[in-house]
């Protein structure tokens, strides 16, 4: 006697409209998510974006931004000036250490004039329970600068950061 054959049931066909609705609403769901998720963070988006979310401390990282071209007329701040402001400056108020980078920056002065300049970025990074102490030594610094070199101000741009050593 010949055997039958199981019978094995086939998945029904869909639509081709069916299944690119399907689809599109699997993507903007997809899409959704990431979003809500990262809306929901606490921590800053940096930390966030780099998985690194929970690690280091709470800690606020400044940067001061400093031009080297002189209102005055007199000569640009060179390099050499630069690094013994900041080791006269900075170095003793931030000894735990400090980032510099060389920079090409523009800005509009006071008369409208857009002005381009070499420039210095000074990165600080202090616990966050440390703002309120630190705050005076950064205005310090920025106000010895302006006198200093006859600028019309140093940039100050300060953020939340997680930091671990």
């Amino acid at each position: 006697m010949p055997t039958a054959k199981p019978r094995v049931p086939t998945p029904p066909t869909t639509k081709p409209r069916l299944r690119m609705a399907a689809v599109g609403a699997a993507f903007a769901l997809a899409a959704s998510v990431p979003v809500a998720t990262y809306a929901a963070l606490d921590d800053p988006p940096a930390a966030a974006a780099s998985g690194a979310v929970g690690r280091g401390e709470p800690y606020v990282e400044t940067r001061l931004y400093f031009g080297t071209e002189r209102s005055d007329g007199g000569p640009p701040v060179t390099e050499k000036r630069f690094l013994a402001f900041v080791n006269r400056q900075i170095t003793p108020r931030f000894p735990a250490g400090l980032t510099i980078h060389d920079g090409r920056g523009q800005w509009r002065d006071r008369n409208g004039t857009i002005e381009r300049e070499r420039s210095y970025e000074v990165i600080l990074l202090y616990p966050a329970s440390e703002a309120g102490t630190r705050d005076p030594r950064i205005e310090r610094i920025r106000t010895a600068y302006e006198r200093q070199y006859a600028q019309e101000s140093v940039a100050r741009a300060d953020a939340p950061a997680r930091v671990d050593f």
